[in-house]
């Protein structure tokens, strides 16, 4: 899939509060780069944060895998400026994967936030 035809699946298929202003930088075969931009005037909340990583694992196990299991590690504050996004596959087996998202501020220096998780997809995908 290239990464325009992930721009328009994401934007087609996730609710646009999910969004944040989302730009697919690069698609491989199991590895996604997106940037997700703030709101002007806002700060990232948690909950947003977890959204940027829902939506990360999703662009590399799917858009219509499920979550089954989530463990998130914060390793520093985010700032207010776009997040980056890399998402991967570690491992798939079966209708499982296992995939991990790394979250920066601004650029791809220091992570910010670290999360492993499995999801689930139906065998017809």
């Amino acid at each position: 899939m290239t990464e325009d035809e992930l721009q328009a699946l994401l934007e087609r298929t996730l609710p646009a509060t999910d969004l944040h202003g989302l730009f697919v930088e690069e698609c491989q075969d199991q590895e996604v780069r997106l940037r997700f931009s703030p709101v002007a005037g806002s700060n990232w909340t948690s909950a947003a944060l977890l959204s940027l990583v829902d939506t990360s694992l999703r662009a590399a196990a799917g858009v219509t895998a499920k979550l089954t299991h989530l463990a998130v590690t914060v390793l520093r504050p985010a700032q207010q400026a776009d997040v980056i996004a890399l998402s991967r596959i570690i491992r798939r087996d079966g209708p499982s994967l296992h995939a991990e998202a790394w979250l920066f501020s601004h650029a791809v220096v220091e992570p910010m936030l670290h999360a492993t998780a499995s999801l689930s997809r139906s065998r017809a995908e």
